[in-house]
């Protein structure tokens, strides 16, 4: 079997609203395309990806790197004879030849948008859904049948704050949704601690509210933050300062009782050996948020799992970030704690399939071959325009 062709395109996905850094009102994705020459009913099967929103298009990479080292491997390299597919991980270490290590930035998004169509097209060349491929290989044949997901959202919207993050939360709890995370640190501590309250009139439990800083804090900032929200008893606190920032995260977890949950802007197991190492993450209260399609993708992803696991990590503790199909997969099959979902926005690539529910903030995996890209039928329909398929 062979890859024949790789496509890629750039999608935009502007929102009107910010967090506490950045605005999404410019906001691109990478989408790409594997093609082969293996026929399943009457058609080449072709695997289809995506980078995850937050980071931007990365075409220069995925054209003049990381796609044409696929394309000129010998096939026979690429392929598992024994299962009858295609070997992801031989694929991404061909993406990744003659790469230095160190410096993971944007190379690791265009990577994670190859490496999720390489496992579609894997699992659809099976016949399997990939939640059960990642399941036999690499959970012993056990699954979940139904993934706790919480919306991804509460953003800032100026002129109409509260009436703004309430309409959303309510948007999102007629969904089915029961645990919902917001934004702060884009307004002073007292307005933010407001927005917390007006939340928490829809939410209900603090358990049902998360809080996410994006990052922007300094650490004297997080503790004052940590402190003013403990009485909330909220879910966890995401992202409290710089991801890199080993150290701050070490005192913050000394310093509160609150939940910390981090790794969406961590791009590598070396990153994420480096947060579990320095970072002081306590293992039975904390998360850790890979996001598979910017992390190099779910080949890394696995290895952040592995790595996690052999330093006394249970699975259940990881959540990955993005809000897409990939990250239910994983968590369907791989036993992971849930996966984020953003209902209403970055629209039409957040979300799940459109005839599967979201029933008190549990959801089903799919029972299609692949990812299920083509179950979010405006996503891959405008997918497939923009790649030029015909």
């Amino acid at each position: 079997m062979k890859i024949t062709r790789i496509r890629d395109a750039v999608a935009k996905i502007p929102s009107p609203m910010r967090n506490a850094v950045i605005s999404f009102d410019k906001m691109t994705i990478s989408l790409v395309a594997v093609e082969t020459d293996v026929i399943r009913e009457g058609k080449p099967v072709i695997g289809y990806g995506f980078c995850s929103n937050g980071r931007y298009a990365q075409s220069g990479i995925i054209r003049e790197r990381l796609a044409p080292r696929i394309l000129e491997a010998d096939p026979d390299d690429l392929s598992d004879e024994a299962a009858g597919t295609l070997d992801p991980h031989a694929i991404w270490a061909a993406m990744m030849s003659n790469e230095k290590p160190g410096g993971h930035g944007d190379r690791a998004f265009a990577a994670g948008g190859i490496d999720m169509a390489v496992w579609d097209a894997t699992a659809k060349i099976l016949g399997q859904p990939l939640w059960k491929l990642l399941s036999d290989r690499y959970n012993d044949g056990k699954h979940d049948d139904r993934v706790l997901v919480y919306s991804g959202g509460g953003y800032y919207y100026p002129g109409k704050e509260k009436q703004g993050l309430q309409d959303e939360m309510r948007q999102c709890r007629a969904l089915g949704y029961k645990l919902m995370k917001m934004k702060i640190g884009g307004a002073p501590l007292a307005e933010d601690m407001k927005r917390i309250e007006w939340a928490l009139e829809v939410a209900g439990d603090g358990q049902n509210l998360a809080v996410d800083a994006n990052g922007r804090f300094d650490l004297d900032t997080a503790l004052t933050y940590a402190r003013a929200m403990e009485k909330y008893n909220l879910c966890w606190f995401e992202e409290p300062v710089d991801p890199l920032d080993y150290l701050a995260h070490a005192v913050l977890c000394d310093a509160t009782s609150m939940p910390i949950a981090t790794g969406e802007n961590l791009f590598s197991v070396q990153d994420f050996r480096n947060l579990v190492r320095h970072g002081g993450m306590r293992t039975h209260i904390d998360w850790l948020q890979p996001d598979p399609s910017l992390c190099y993708g779910l080949t890394e992803s696995l290895r952040i799992l592995d790595m996690a696991d052999r330093a006394g990590w249970s699975r259940r503790r990881a959540v990955p970030h993005g809000g897409h199909q990939l990250g239910l997969n994983m968590a369907a099959g791989l036993g992971l704690g849930g996966t984020e979902s953003y209902p209403g926005v970055f629209k039409p690539y957040g979300g799940f399939a459109d005839d599967i529910p979201v029933v008190d903030g549990y959801t089903k995996p799919h029972n299609t071959p692949g990812i299920g890209m083509e179950l979010k039928r405006e996503m891959f329909s405008e997918m497939r325009r923009l790649m030029e398929f015909t």
